[in-house]
């Protein structure tokens, strides 16, 4: 079972991933900020990052640079409410990208396409 780190500062969108995603099956841990997520990952391995790009007062994308150099091969998916950050190039450093949407399948599917590439068992 794949281990799912999200960081997002909206309570009810931690509390909706964490929902749809452990029932499909995921163990699922969330962060509110970009220091909590830091502290988690220190803490305990993950197989995913779902990353909001903004969190409050703090960058999604400076996390993003950070998981990239500390954590090689950690695969990262930008899930964000702001498409424009689609053609940013940090944001080209995640593994995935996907716009916020009440429609949570193409998150799903996208975490499924990143966990099979890197060979991470769902």
């Amino acid at each position: 079972m794949a281990k799912l780190l999200i960081v997002d500062d909206e309570a009810n969108i931690r509390l909706l991933y964490a929902q749809e995603l452990s029932d499909e099956g995921y163990e699922v841990v969330t962060a509110s900020s970009a220091l909590e997520a830091v502290e988690k990952l220190e803490g305990s391995s993950f197989d995913l990052v779902v990353l909001d790009i903004k969190l409050k007062n703090e960058s999604g994308i400076e996390l993003l640079q950070r998981i990239v150099k500390d954590r090689h091969g950690l695969p990262v998916i930008l899930c964000t409410a702001f498409s424009c950050y689609k053609d940013d190039f940090s944001a080209w450093l995640a593994d995935g990208y996907v716009v916020k949407s009440s429609d949570m399948q193409e998150l799903k599917d996208e975490i499924k396409r990143v966990l099979a590439k890197k060979q991470i068992k769902v």
